[in-house]
Protein backbone atom coordinates (compact mmCIF):
# COMPACT_ATOMS: atom_id res chain seq x y z
CA UNK A 1 0.00 0.00 0.00
CA UNK A 2 1.32 3.41 -1.01
CA UNK A 3 0.74 6.35 1.36
CA UNK A 4 1.37 10.02 0.66
CA UNK A 5 0.28 13.48 1.81
CA UNK A 6 -0.85 16.43 -0.29
CA UNK A 7 -2.32 19.89 0.05
CA UNK A 8 -3.48 19.85 -3.59
CA UNK A 9 -7.03 20.58 -4.66
CA UNK A 10 -9.33 17.64 -5.24
CA UNK A 11 -9.49 18.49 -8.95
CA UNK A 12 -5.92 17.20 -9.20
CA UNK A 13 -7.06 13.67 -8.31
CA UNK A 14 -9.92 12.89 -10.70
CA UNK A 15 -9.40 9.11 -10.49
CA UNK A 16 -9.50 9.04 -6.67
CA UNK A 17 -12.42 8.18 -4.44
CA UNK A 18 -12.93 11.25 -2.25
CA UNK A 19 -13.62 10.43 1.40
CA UNK A 20 -14.91 13.24 3.56
CA UNK A 21 -17.22 13.75 6.51
CA UNK A 22 -20.51 15.09 7.86
CA UNK A 23 -21.37 15.86 11.48
CA UNK A 24 -24.81 15.17 12.96
CA UNK A 25 -25.50 18.87 12.98
CA UNK A 26 -25.02 18.53 9.19
CA UNK A 27 -21.94 20.72 9.44
CA UNK A 28 -19.88 20.11 6.32
CA UNK A 29 -16.13 19.69 6.31
CA UNK A 30 -14.37 22.32 4.18
CA UNK A 31 -13.80 19.67 1.52
CA UNK A 32 -17.43 18.54 1.68
CA UNK A 33 -18.53 22.18 1.34
CA UNK A 34 -16.34 22.54 -1.73
CA UNK A 35 -17.82 19.40 -3.29
CA UNK A 36 -21.27 20.80 -2.54
CA UNK A 37 -20.39 24.09 -4.19
CA UNK A 38 -18.92 22.43 -7.29
CA UNK A 39 -21.95 20.14 -7.58
CA UNK A 40 -24.30 23.16 -7.23
CA UNK A 41 -25.82 22.02 -3.91
CA UNK A 42 -26.10 18.30 -4.70
CA UNK A 43 -24.75 17.23 -1.28
CA UNK A 44 -26.98 19.71 0.59
CA UNK A 45 -29.96 18.44 -1.33
CA UNK A 46 -29.26 14.84 -0.32
CA UNK A 47 -28.87 15.83 3.33
CA UNK A 48 -32.13 17.75 3.35
CA UNK A 49 -33.86 14.62 2.06
CA UNK A 50 -32.38 12.55 4.89
CA UNK A 51 -29.95 10.48 2.81
CA UNK A 52 -27.37 10.81 5.60
CA UNK A 53 -27.86 12.00 9.17
CA UNK A 54 -24.21 12.27 10.13
CA UNK A 55 -24.35 9.67 12.88
CA UNK A 56 -21.05 7.94 13.70
CA UNK A 57 -20.24 5.12 11.26
CA UNK A 58 -22.98 6.06 8.78
CA UNK A 59 -21.75 6.06 5.19
CA UNK A 60 -23.12 7.14 1.85
CA UNK A 61 -21.32 6.20 -1.38
CA UNK A 62 -22.10 8.48 -4.30
CA UNK A 63 -21.32 7.93 -7.97
CA UNK A 64 -21.11 10.52 -10.75
CA UNK A 65 -21.80 13.59 -8.65
CA UNK A 66 -22.86 16.43 -10.99
CA UNK A 67 -20.07 18.71 -12.27
CA UNK A 68 -17.39 16.72 -10.35
CA UNK A 69 -14.57 14.88 -12.10
CA UNK A 70 -14.26 12.29 -9.32
CA UNK A 71 -16.41 9.25 -10.05
CA UNK A 72 -16.86 8.21 -6.40
CA UNK A 73 -17.51 10.19 -3.22
CA UNK A 74 -17.78 8.46 0.16
CA UNK A 75 -19.46 10.57 2.84
CA UNK A 76 -18.83 9.40 6.40
CA UNK A 77 -20.93 10.27 9.45
CA UNK A 78 -18.80 11.64 12.30
CA UNK A 79 -21.43 12.04 15.04
CA UNK A 80 -21.76 15.16 17.12
CA UNK A 81 -18.94 17.59 16.59
CA UNK A 82 -18.55 18.17 20.35
CA UNK A 83 -18.25 14.42 21.01
CA UNK A 84 -15.74 13.61 18.30
CA UNK A 85 -12.49 12.24 19.78
CA UNK A 86 -9.53 10.04 18.92
CA UNK A 87 -11.52 6.83 19.43
CA UNK A 88 -14.18 8.02 16.96
CA UNK A 89 -11.43 8.78 14.46
CA UNK A 90 -9.99 5.28 14.76
CA UNK A 91 -13.43 3.69 14.37
CA UNK A 92 -14.10 5.73 11.24
CA UNK A 93 -10.81 4.74 9.61
CA UNK A 94 -11.52 1.09 10.35
CA UNK A 95 -15.04 1.39 8.94
CA UNK A 96 -13.75 3.07 5.78
CA UNK A 97 -11.18 0.37 5.10
CA UNK A 98 -13.70 -2.42 5.70
CA UNK A 99 -15.95 -0.78 3.12
CA UNK A 100 -13.08 -0.26 0.72
CA UNK A 101 -12.36 -3.98 0.71
CA UNK A 102 -15.62 -4.37 -1.16
CA UNK A 103 -15.46 -1.29 -3.40
CA UNK A 104 -13.48 -1.60 -6.66
CA UNK A 105 -11.33 1.54 -6.36
CA UNK A 106 -7.66 2.15 -6.99
CA UNK A 107 -6.94 5.27 -5.01
CA UNK A 108 -8.41 7.09 -2.00
CA UNK A 109 -8.11 10.81 -1.28
CA UNK A 110 -8.86 11.08 2.44
CA UNK A 111 -9.99 14.42 3.89
CA UNK A 112 -10.51 13.30 7.49
CA UNK A 113 -7.41 15.25 8.51
CA UNK A 114 -9.80 18.22 8.62
CA UNK A 115 -11.17 16.83 11.86
CA UNK A 116 -9.87 18.58 14.96
CA UNK A 117 -9.14 16.24 17.85
CA UNK A 118 -8.00 17.87 21.07
CA UNK A 119 -4.46 16.78 21.94
CA UNK A 120 -3.85 14.97 18.64
CA UNK A 121 -2.26 16.49 15.55
CA UNK A 122 -2.06 15.41 11.92
CA UNK A 123 1.13 13.44 12.59
CA UNK A 124 -0.85 11.25 14.97
CA UNK A 125 -3.82 10.96 12.60
CA UNK A 126 -1.57 9.84 9.76
CA UNK A 127 0.28 7.28 11.90
CA UNK A 128 -2.97 5.86 13.23
CA UNK A 129 -4.50 5.75 9.76
CA UNK A 130 -1.55 3.80 8.40
CA UNK A 131 -1.53 1.31 11.26
CA UNK A 132 -5.28 0.70 11.09
CA UNK A 133 -5.23 0.31 7.30
CA UNK A 134 -2.44 -2.24 7.46
CA UNK A 135 -4.14 -4.07 10.32
CA UNK A 136 -7.39 -4.39 8.36
CA UNK A 137 -5.67 -5.46 5.14
CA UNK A 138 -3.25 -7.93 6.78
CA UNK A 139 -3.55 -11.59 5.82
CA UNK A 140 -1.27 -14.53 6.54
CA UNK A 141 -1.79 -17.10 3.81
CA UNK A 142 1.73 -18.43 3.35
CA UNK A 143 0.54 -22.00 3.83
CA UNK A 144 -2.76 -21.80 1.90
CA UNK A 145 -3.04 -23.26 -1.58
CA UNK A 146 -6.06 -21.08 -2.33
CA UNK A 147 -5.03 -17.66 -1.11
CA UNK A 148 -7.72 -15.41 0.30
CA UNK A 149 -8.41 -12.71 -2.28
CA UNK A 150 -8.97 -9.20 -0.97
CA UNK A 151 -9.59 -6.02 -2.89
CA UNK A 152 -6.40 -6.05 -4.91
CA UNK A 153 -7.31 -2.87 -6.76
CA UNK A 154 -6.82 -0.52 -3.78
CA UNK A 155 -3.16 0.41 -3.80
CA UNK A 156 -2.85 4.05 -2.74
CA UNK A 157 -4.13 6.29 0.03
CA UNK A 158 -3.50 10.02 -0.19
CA UNK A 159 -4.04 12.04 2.98
CA UNK A 160 -5.04 15.64 2.42
CA UNK A 161 -3.33 18.18 4.69
CA UNK A 162 -4.82 21.65 4.14
CA UNK A 163 -1.94 23.53 5.81
CA UNK A 164 1.13 23.71 3.58
CA UNK A 165 3.33 24.48 6.59
CA UNK A 166 2.59 21.00 7.98
CA UNK A 167 3.53 19.05 4.89
CA UNK A 168 7.14 18.24 5.84
CA UNK A 169 6.08 17.27 9.36
CA UNK A 170 3.40 14.99 7.91
CA UNK A 171 5.84 13.48 5.42
CA UNK A 172 7.92 12.51 8.45
CA UNK A 173 4.82 10.82 9.85
CA UNK A 174 4.57 8.83 6.61
CA UNK A 175 8.21 7.77 6.92
CA UNK A 176 7.81 6.79 10.57
CA UNK A 177 4.51 5.08 9.88
CA UNK A 178 5.85 2.99 7.00
CA UNK A 179 8.67 1.66 9.18
CA UNK A 180 6.35 0.91 12.08
CA UNK A 181 3.70 -0.89 10.00
CA UNK A 182 6.50 -2.86 8.35
CA UNK A 183 7.78 -3.81 11.81
CA UNK A 184 4.32 -4.81 12.98
CA UNK A 185 3.97 -7.03 9.91
CA UNK A 186 7.33 -8.66 10.65
CA UNK A 187 6.19 -9.43 14.21
CA UNK A 188 2.83 -10.75 13.00
CA UNK A 189 4.35 -12.95 10.31
CA UNK A 190 6.81 -14.49 12.75
CA UNK A 191 4.11 -15.04 15.35
CA UNK A 192 1.79 -16.69 12.83
CA UNK A 193 4.43 -19.07 11.51
CA UNK A 194 3.75 -22.69 12.56
CA UNK A 195 6.21 -24.09 15.10
CA UNK A 196 7.49 -26.79 12.75
CA UNK A 197 8.72 -23.98 10.48
CA UNK A 198 9.53 -21.22 12.98
CA UNK A 199 11.99 -23.27 14.98
CA UNK A 200 14.81 -21.79 17.06
CA UNK A 201 17.15 -22.35 14.09
CA UNK A 202 14.76 -20.53 11.73
CA UNK A 203 14.51 -17.59 14.11
CA UNK A 204 18.29 -17.31 14.36
CA UNK A 205 18.55 -17.30 10.56
CA UNK A 206 16.11 -14.39 10.46
CA UNK A 207 18.26 -12.47 12.93
CA UNK A 208 21.39 -13.09 10.89
CA UNK A 209 19.80 -11.27 7.95
CA UNK A 210 20.37 -8.01 9.88
CA UNK A 211 24.13 -8.52 9.93
CA UNK A 212 24.65 -6.46 6.77
CA UNK A 213 22.89 -3.38 8.14
CA UNK A 214 24.86 -0.27 9.07
CA UNK A 215 25.66 0.22 12.78
CA UNK A 216 24.52 -3.34 13.56
CA UNK A 217 26.41 -6.32 14.96
CA UNK A 218 25.00 -9.78 15.65
CA UNK A 219 26.25 -12.11 18.36
CA UNK A 220 24.73 -15.58 18.79
CA UNK A 221 25.18 -17.11 22.24
CA UNK A 222 24.87 -20.87 21.76
CA UNK A 223 24.15 -23.59 24.32
CA UNK A 224 27.82 -24.36 24.93
CA UNK A 225 28.58 -20.72 25.75
CA UNK A 226 25.50 -20.60 28.00
CA UNK A 227 26.81 -23.60 29.92
CA UNK A 228 30.23 -21.99 30.30
CA UNK A 229 28.61 -18.78 31.53
CA UNK A 230 26.36 -20.59 34.01
CA UNK A 231 22.98 -19.87 32.39
CA UNK A 232 21.53 -23.05 33.86
CA UNK A 233 17.93 -21.85 34.18
CA UNK A 234 17.80 -20.91 30.48
CA UNK A 235 19.42 -24.21 29.48
CA UNK A 236 17.05 -26.27 31.62
CA UNK A 237 13.98 -25.05 29.74
CA UNK A 238 15.34 -26.28 26.41
CA UNK A 239 16.59 -29.67 27.60
CA UNK A 240 13.62 -31.61 26.22
CA UNK A 241 13.90 -30.22 22.70
CA UNK A 242 15.92 -31.38 19.73
CA UNK A 243 16.76 -27.72 19.15
CA UNK A 244 19.35 -26.39 21.59
CA UNK A 245 18.64 -23.05 23.29
CA UNK A 246 20.17 -20.01 21.65
CA UNK A 247 20.33 -16.32 22.47
CA UNK A 248 20.84 -13.95 19.51
CA UNK A 249 21.93 -10.44 20.47
CA UNK A 250 21.37 -7.56 18.04
CA UNK A 251 23.43 -4.47 18.83
CA UNK A 252 22.46 -1.21 17.13
CA UNK A 253 24.72 1.80 17.68
CA UNK A 254 22.96 4.91 16.46
CA UNK A 255 23.66 7.48 19.15
CA UNK A 256 25.63 10.45 17.76
CA UNK A 257 27.77 10.54 20.91
CA UNK A 258 29.06 7.03 20.21
CA UNK A 259 29.02 3.58 21.74
CA UNK A 260 29.87 4.75 25.25
CA UNK A 261 26.33 6.05 25.75
CA UNK A 262 24.43 3.49 27.87
CA UNK A 263 22.07 1.46 25.69
CA UNK A 264 18.40 0.67 25.91
CA UNK A 265 18.18 -3.13 26.22
CA UNK A 266 15.08 -4.96 25.00
CA UNK A 267 14.71 -8.63 25.96
CA UNK A 268 12.10 -10.79 24.23
CA UNK A 269 10.83 -14.16 25.38
CA UNK A 270 11.14 -16.47 22.38
CA UNK A 271 9.62 -19.88 23.14
CA UNK A 272 8.95 -21.04 19.58
CA UNK A 273 6.72 -23.67 21.14
CA UNK A 274 5.71 -24.24 24.75
CA UNK A 275 4.15 -27.59 25.59
CA UNK A 276 4.36 -26.76 29.28
CA UNK A 277 6.98 -29.46 29.72
CA UNK A 278 6.23 -32.16 32.27
CA UNK A 279 3.63 -29.80 33.77
CA UNK A 280 1.89 -30.20 30.44
CA UNK A 281 -0.70 -27.71 29.23
CA UNK A 282 -4.30 -28.54 28.44
CA UNK A 283 -4.67 -29.71 24.86
CA UNK A 284 -7.60 -27.55 23.72
CA UNK A 285 -5.51 -24.45 23.02
CA UNK A 286 -2.00 -25.84 22.95
CA UNK A 287 -1.78 -24.96 19.24
CA UNK A 288 -1.65 -21.31 20.33
CA UNK A 289 1.64 -21.91 22.10
CA UNK A 290 3.41 -21.13 18.85
CA UNK A 291 2.69 -17.53 19.92
CA UNK A 292 4.91 -17.89 22.99
CA UNK A 293 7.71 -16.29 20.97
CA UNK A 294 5.81 -13.05 20.32
CA UNK A 295 7.99 -11.12 22.78
CA UNK A 296 11.12 -12.02 20.82
CA UNK A 297 9.28 -11.34 17.53
CA UNK A 298 8.43 -7.86 18.82
CA UNK A 299 12.05 -7.15 19.77
CA UNK A 300 13.27 -8.37 16.38
CA UNK A 301 10.71 -6.14 14.65
CA UNK A 302 11.62 -3.12 16.76
CA UNK A 303 15.29 -3.53 15.87
CA UNK A 304 14.21 -3.43 12.20
CA UNK A 305 12.34 -0.18 12.87
CA UNK A 306 15.27 1.41 14.72
CA UNK A 307 17.58 0.58 11.81
CA UNK A 308 15.16 1.83 9.15
CA UNK A 309 14.49 5.10 10.99
CA UNK A 310 18.16 5.54 11.89
CA UNK A 311 17.16 6.34 15.46
CA UNK A 312 19.83 8.31 17.38
CA UNK A 313 19.98 5.74 20.18
CA UNK A 314 22.06 2.77 21.23
CA UNK A 315 19.75 -0.23 21.42
CA UNK A 316 20.47 -3.87 22.20
CA UNK A 317 17.90 -6.56 21.39
CA UNK A 318 18.27 -9.87 23.22
CA UNK A 319 16.12 -12.72 21.90
CA UNK A 320 15.71 -15.51 24.44
CA UNK A 321 14.95 -18.40 22.08
CA UNK A 322 14.27 -22.07 22.83
CA UNK A 323 11.52 -24.72 22.94
CA UNK A 324 9.87 -26.21 26.04
CA UNK A 325 9.21 -29.80 25.07
CA UNK A 326 8.66 -33.15 26.79
CA UNK A 327 11.21 -35.94 26.71
CA UNK A 328 13.29 -38.08 29.04
CA UNK A 329 15.75 -35.20 29.26
CA UNK A 330 13.19 -32.52 30.23
CA UNK A 331 13.65 -30.60 33.45
CA UNK A 332 11.26 -31.62 36.22
CA UNK A 333 9.12 -30.20 38.99
CA UNK A 334 11.31 -30.36 42.09
CA UNK A 335 14.55 -29.58 40.27
CA UNK A 336 16.72 -26.82 41.71
CA UNK A 337 18.51 -24.61 39.19
CA UNK A 338 21.44 -22.29 39.78
CA UNK A 339 20.92 -19.19 37.65
CA UNK A 340 23.55 -16.99 36.03
CA UNK A 341 23.20 -14.61 38.99
CA UNK A 342 24.03 -17.41 41.44
CA UNK A 343 20.53 -17.37 42.91
CA UNK A 344 18.93 -20.81 43.14
CA UNK A 345 15.39 -21.55 41.95
CA UNK A 346 13.16 -24.45 42.97
CA UNK A 347 11.05 -25.51 39.99
CA UNK A 348 7.48 -26.12 41.08
CA UNK A 349 5.97 -25.89 37.61
CA UNK A 350 7.78 -26.46 34.32
CA UNK A 351 5.11 -24.41 32.53
CA UNK A 352 6.44 -21.33 34.31
CA UNK A 353 9.44 -21.54 32.00
CA UNK A 354 9.50 -18.05 30.51
CA UNK A 355 10.72 -16.46 33.72
CA UNK A 356 13.52 -19.05 33.90
CA UNK A 357 14.74 -18.07 30.45
CA UNK A 358 14.33 -14.35 31.15
CA UNK A 359 16.05 -14.34 34.53
CA UNK A 360 19.36 -15.42 32.97
CA UNK A 361 18.90 -12.96 30.10
CA UNK A 362 18.24 -10.15 32.62
CA UNK A 363 21.44 -11.02 34.47
CA UNK A 364 23.36 -11.18 31.19
CA UNK A 365 22.14 -7.66 30.36
CA UNK A 366 24.08 -6.25 33.34
CA UNK A 367 27.30 -6.39 31.33
CA UNK A 368 26.04 -3.62 29.05
CA UNK A 369 25.62 -1.16 31.94
CA UNK A 370 22.26 -0.26 30.41
CA UNK A 371 20.29 2.92 30.77
CA UNK A 372 17.08 0.88 30.91
CA UNK A 373 16.08 -2.74 30.36
CA UNK A 374 12.61 -3.72 29.15
CA UNK A 375 11.60 -7.36 28.86
CA UNK A 376 8.62 -8.38 26.74
CA UNK A 377 7.00 -11.73 27.32
CA UNK A 378 3.82 -13.75 26.86
CA UNK A 379 4.36 -14.68 30.47
CA UNK A 380 1.19 -15.48 32.42
CA UNK A 381 -2.40 -16.51 31.87
CA UNK A 382 -3.06 -14.59 35.07
CA UNK A 383 -2.39 -11.33 33.22
CA UNK A 384 -5.12 -12.25 30.74
CA UNK A 385 -7.54 -12.75 33.65
CA UNK A 386 -6.52 -9.42 35.17
CA UNK A 387 -6.47 -7.21 32.06
CA UNK A 388 -8.21 -9.18 29.33
CA UNK A 389 -7.00 -8.67 25.78
CA UNK A 390 -7.00 -4.87 25.89
CA UNK A 391 -4.05 -3.84 28.07
CA UNK A 392 -0.59 -5.34 28.40
CA UNK A 393 0.59 -5.69 31.98
CA UNK A 394 3.37 -3.32 33.06
CA UNK A 395 5.60 -3.75 36.10
CA UNK A 396 8.65 -1.66 36.84
CA UNK A 397 11.16 -0.77 39.53
CA UNK A 398 11.29 2.84 38.27
CA UNK A 399 8.27 5.16 38.15
CA UNK A 400 9.76 7.49 35.52
CA UNK A 401 10.31 4.58 33.14
CA UNK A 402 6.79 3.31 33.83
CA UNK A 403 5.37 6.77 33.12
CA UNK A 404 7.26 6.95 29.80
CA UNK A 405 5.82 3.60 28.73
CA UNK A 406 2.30 4.55 29.82
CA UNK A 407 2.56 7.78 27.81
CA UNK A 408 3.82 5.90 24.75
CA UNK A 409 0.90 3.51 25.14
CA UNK A 410 -1.58 6.38 25.22
CA UNK A 411 0.01 7.98 22.15
CA UNK A 412 0.11 4.76 20.13
CA UNK A 413 -3.17 3.34 21.51
CA UNK A 414 -1.19 0.20 22.35
CA UNK A 415 -2.17 0.40 26.00
CA UNK A 416 -0.45 -0.85 29.16
CA UNK A 417 -1.66 -0.95 32.76
CA UNK A 418 0.73 -0.77 35.70
CA UNK A 419 0.54 -3.52 38.30
CA UNK A 420 2.19 -3.25 41.74
CA UNK A 421 5.47 -4.86 42.71
CA UNK A 422 5.10 -4.98 46.46
CA UNK A 423 7.14 -6.86 49.03
CA UNK A 424 4.05 -8.80 50.12
CA UNK A 425 4.02 -10.57 46.75
CA UNK A 426 7.69 -11.50 47.05
CA UNK A 427 6.83 -13.62 50.09
CA UNK A 428 4.78 -15.92 47.85
CA UNK A 429 8.03 -17.02 46.16
CA UNK A 430 9.58 -18.37 49.36
CA UNK A 431 11.13 -21.82 48.97
CA UNK A 432 11.98 -24.35 51.68
CA UNK A 433 15.05 -25.64 49.84
CA UNK A 434 16.23 -22.88 47.43
CA UNK A 435 16.44 -19.11 47.32
CA UNK A 436 13.09 -18.79 45.53
CA UNK A 437 10.45 -20.85 43.75
CA UNK A 438 9.52 -20.26 40.13
CA UNK A 439 5.80 -19.82 40.92
CA UNK A 440 3.97 -18.19 43.81
CA UNK A 441 0.53 -19.74 43.59
CA UNK A 442 -2.59 -18.54 41.75
CA UNK A 443 -3.30 -15.31 43.69
CA UNK A 444 -1.64 -12.39 41.89
CA UNK A 445 0.02 -14.75 39.43
CA UNK A 446 1.03 -12.06 36.94
CA UNK A 447 2.50 -9.95 39.75
CA UNK A 448 4.46 -12.77 41.38
CA UNK A 449 5.94 -13.54 37.95
CA UNK A 450 7.04 -9.90 37.77
CA UNK A 451 8.39 -10.13 41.30
CA UNK A 452 10.43 -13.16 40.28
CA UNK A 453 12.00 -11.21 37.41
CA UNK A 454 12.56 -8.17 39.62
CA UNK A 455 15.00 -10.18 41.72
CA UNK A 456 17.29 -10.38 38.67
CA UNK A 457 16.88 -6.75 37.57
CA UNK A 458 17.89 -4.72 40.62
CA UNK A 459 21.08 -3.26 39.09
CA UNK A 460 19.33 -1.04 36.53
CA UNK A 461 16.06 0.68 35.64
CA UNK A 462 13.79 -2.10 34.48
CA UNK A 463 10.28 -2.67 33.16
CA UNK A 464 8.44 -5.88 32.41
CA UNK A 465 5.64 -6.11 29.82
CA UNK A 466 3.37 -9.13 30.10
CA UNK A 467 1.72 -9.43 26.67
CA UNK A 468 0.01 -12.79 27.19
CA UNK A 469 -3.39 -11.20 26.60
CA UNK A 470 -2.45 -8.84 23.78
CA UNK A 471 0.06 -10.66 21.57
CA UNK A 472 -2.52 -12.65 19.65
CA UNK A 473 -6.25 -12.93 18.95
CA UNK A 474 -7.72 -16.20 20.19
CA UNK A 475 -10.97 -16.76 18.31
CA UNK A 476 -11.88 -20.25 17.17
CA UNK A 477 -11.84 -19.39 13.45
CA UNK A 478 -9.60 -16.34 13.61
CA UNK A 479 -6.35 -16.86 15.46
CA UNK A 480 -3.68 -14.36 14.57
CA UNK A 481 -0.75 -12.47 16.04
CA UNK A 482 -1.45 -8.78 16.70
CA UNK A 483 2.08 -7.39 16.51
CA UNK A 484 1.73 -5.79 19.93
CA UNK A 485 3.58 -4.15 21.62
CA UNK A 486 5.62 -3.03 18.58
CA UNK A 487 3.66 0.23 18.22
CA UNK A 488 4.07 1.00 21.94
CA UNK A 489 7.81 0.41 22.07
CA UNK A 490 8.41 2.15 18.74
CA UNK A 491 6.67 5.22 20.13
CA UNK A 492 8.74 4.97 23.32
CA UNK A 493 11.95 4.93 21.26
CA UNK A 494 10.76 7.80 19.07
CA UNK A 495 10.00 9.80 22.23
CA UNK A 496 13.45 8.98 23.57
CA UNK A 497 15.01 10.01 20.26
CA UNK A 498 13.39 13.44 20.38
CA UNK A 499 15.33 14.39 23.51
CA UNK A 500 18.20 11.88 23.24
CA UNK A 501 18.23 10.97 26.92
Amino acid sequence: MKFSVTNGHLELYPDSCIITGIFEELNLFPSTKKIDDVSKGYISSLLRRGALHGKVMQTLLLYDVPHLHNRQILLVGCGKKSDFDENCYRKLIRKIIILCKEIPIIRILLFLSELNIKGYDNYWKIRQTMEIVNEELYVFNKFKNNETTLNKSLNEIILHIPNENELEYCKKSIRDGLSIVHGIKIAKDLGNMPPNFCTPDYFVNQVNELSNCDNVTINIINALEMKQLGMNAYLAVGKGSNYPPTMPIITYKGHPAGSNVPPIVLIGKGLTFDSGGISIKESNKMDEMKYDMCGAAAVYAIMHIAIELDLPLNIIGILAICENMISHTSFRPGDILTTLSGKTVEVLNTDAEGRLVLCDALTYAERYKPDVVIDIATLTGACVIALGHHFSGLMSNNQNLADELILAGQQSKDYVWKLPLDEVFQKQLKSTCADITNVGGRPGGAITAGCFLQQFAYKYRWAHLDIAGTAWISNYCDKSATGRPVALLSQYLINRSSHKI
